[in-house]
């Protein structure tokens, strides 16, 4: 019987300036994604798939690197994100490992809204036989949980970091004057 372990994580996010803007720059997958996820582990693969390799976990004696194949879609200013798979480095021959992620992004009013269920199934490895199942089980909770902490935190800080700069940089975004003005600027 494999073990199963799983965590959750909502998010609230105040946008106080140019929150109407939410939507068009949930549209920018590429920079949304490089932002939720450090860009340094992520891999482009094709528009709306990428393959991002998660922090090396220590997992009692085993170091643990799972590499997650994930589709990213935005529809009506909701991003989505799933794992297609994932593969392990470090267990060695594990024959029923399974991930699953669900995640979305939204803008609302307010700014941001989100979720986030990450699970795990896989079966005991044999370096961890001694150890009680439960410990197994609530050890993986707790590493599910901080990598989704994690995730929620770099939402909070690059993310929003992000979306100010891009509101910034963005020359739709600017008063024609000013527009003009980075346009000369580019071109000298």
């Amino acid at each position: 019987m494999p073990l199963a372990f799983c965590a959750s994580q909502r998010l609230d996010l105040p946008v106080n300036r140019q929150s109407e803007l939410l939507p068009d720059y949930l549209q920018q997958e590429d920079r949304v994604i490089a932002s939720l996820l450090d860009p340094r582990q992520l891999t482009r693969l094709a528009p709306g798939t990428y393959r991002y390799t998660v922090t090396t976990l220590q997992v009692f004696q085993l170091q643990v690197k799972p590499v997650v194949s994930l589709e990213i879609e935005t529809v009506d200013g909701t991003m989505h994100m799933r794992a297609l798979d994932c593969e392990l480095e470090g267990l060695g021959i594990v024959d029923d490992f399974n991930l699953t992620l669900e995640a979305s992004l939204s803008c609302n009013s307010k700014g941001l809204s989100g979720d986030a269920r990450l699970a795990v199934q896989v079966s005991q490895p044999p370096l961890l036989r001694l150890i009680p199942r439960r410990v197994l089980e609530s050890t993986g909770e707790s590493i599910l949980g901080g990598i989704l902490l994690g995730i929620k935190t770099r939402v909070g800080q690059q993310l929003i970091a992000d979306f100010k700069r891009w509101c910034r940089e963005s020359p739709t975004l600017m008063s024609p004057q000013k527009a003009s003005e980075k346009t000369a600027a580019m071109q000298s």
